[in-house]
């Protein structure tokens, strides 16, 4: 069985949750990657370096410089001819790929994807990830979206995959690149960071969520996230969401200040390996999946949590 794998990248670097795919579609069987892109050479080379790579079919093109998912579809069944499955990661523009794809092939997508039972049955999580589902495709030709924090990342060094140049399918025409506004990060990003310190309403404004949540962030070397009441209310942008409708994220160490633990929230957070919560409502939700608790005034911990760190 061969799965195609799409390589989420920056123009630069490969990403690491194309590590976390290409763990999930080893399961499936023989792995190639896709490489879509304009001036894309270094990460084709980079790409064909992962471990358990066997070929990375790369689309240079001006048509896949800003990865539009538009484009990109048409090229990715143009090489499902060859492959018998397609695995992207649930990422933003993974989402965008994958059901466009599913929609050209007339199959069924199966989203965020937590384990390979089978080379036709995967698990799922529903209800906000507080049900697994077990689901089996009777499609000839799968397309997976898949949960990284669920895989372990594939080693990005060891691999001696061949490169092979594919033939671009052109611009359709049906969406056009305007602009982009990229958030420069100081910290770590958020769906890779070994820490992260969230904040939630309970900080009651944007002021007080950078006085007393990024001193924390940095003395423990952590990337930033919050809840999405805080970024609905304005605290933050909605980059920071933690949450089923924001970033899953699974590091070390999260650190909830402020935050009830409502279920959206519990949702992109829960499988992280340490949880500590600190609010002053004991009777708050994050309790029930926190591994250390301390109930209290946030505006008084924080800070000496901080200066005794």
């Amino acid at each position: 069985m061969k799965t195609l794998v799409w390589v989420e990248h920056d123009g630069q670097s490969v990403k690491d949750a194309t590590l976390s795919a290409v763990t999930a579609a080893a399961k499936l069987g023989e792995v190639h990657l896709l490489v879509a892109g304009q001036g894309v050479d270094g990460v084709a080379q980079a790409a064909a370096k992962i471990a358990g790579v066997g070929k990375v079919h790369v689309a240079d093109d001006a048509a896949y410089a800003h990865q539009l998912a538009e484009n990109v579809a048409p090229l990715v069944v143009e090489l499902m001819g060859h492959h018998d499955a397609f695995v992207a990661p649930a990422t933003t523009t993974g989402k965008a790929i994958a059901p466009r794809v599913a929609a050209l092939l007339d199959v069924m997508q199966i989203s965020d994807v937590l384990s390979v039972e089978g080379e036709d049955t995967f698990t799922r999580p529903i209800y906000a990830g507080n049900a697994i589902a077990t689901v089996q495709t009777r499609d000839a030709k799968k397309v997976l979206t898949v949960r990284g924090t669920a895989f372990e990342k594939a080693s990005p060094e060891g691999g001696s995959g061949t490169i092979e140049a594919v033939a671009a399918t052109g611009d359709t025409g049906l969406a056009t690149f305007e602009g982009a506004e990229i958030a420069a990060l100081t910290r770590p990003e958020l769906t890779s960071a070994r820490v992260i310190v969230s904040g939630g309403r309970a900080l009651g404004s944007g002021e007080k969520f950078h006085e007393l949540i990024e001193p924390l962030a940095d003395k423990l070397g952590a990337a930033v996230g919050a809840s999405r009441a805080a970024v609905d209310a304005g605290y933050v942008p909605n980059d920071y969401q933690v949450g089923q409708t924001g970033k899953i994220v699974a590091p070390e160490v999260y650190v909830a200040v402020g935050i009830s633990g409502a279920i959206q929230h519990l949702a992109g957070m829960k499988d992280s390996k340490i949880i500590v919560a600190i609010n002053k409502d004991e009777d708050a939700p994050i309790f029930q999946v926190a591994d250390v608790g301390l109930v209290g005034d946030l505006f008084k911990i924080v800070p000496e949590l901080t200066e005794k760190l």
